[in-house]
């Protein structure tokens, strides 16, 4: 019996490297969020409904919770644009910045 139980042991670590997401998937999604909670969300993620998933869904993230909500909510989309659109603002700027400050110290060397 203790042969059996280090196998079944074994095999279940086994398991969990291989698919660490398999006990992270929302299992139910909430179609109504509130403007308060959308205001509060630090970053997304999309869960796809393939593999070990079943359903798709937004995982919405704040400080230490997490909220599985409808991808085809209106709010959570244009929360979402706007999310991606900031992202995208901020990245830009700081590569201009470093470019400058480059381009300025091969100025001061000549």
């Amino acid at each position: 019996i203790p042969f059996i139980l280090v196998l079944f042991l074994t095999l279940l670590l086994l398991f969990l490297a291989l698919f660490p997401g398999a006990f992270n998937c929302c299992t139910k999604i909430s179609d109504e969020i509130p403007k308060g909670i959308l205001r509060r969300v630090a970053r997304f993620e999309i869960q796809r409904a393939d593999g070990l998933c079943h359903l798709e869904a937004v995982i919405l993230h704040m400080k230490g919770k997490k909220f599985c909500v409808n991808p085809w909510n209106r709010k959570v989309k244009k929360m979402m644009k706007k999310m991606k659109h900031k992202i995208h603002r901020r990245k830009s700027r700081v590569r201009k910045q470093r470019r400058t400050r480059i381009t300025k110290q091969k100025e001061r060397k000549q």
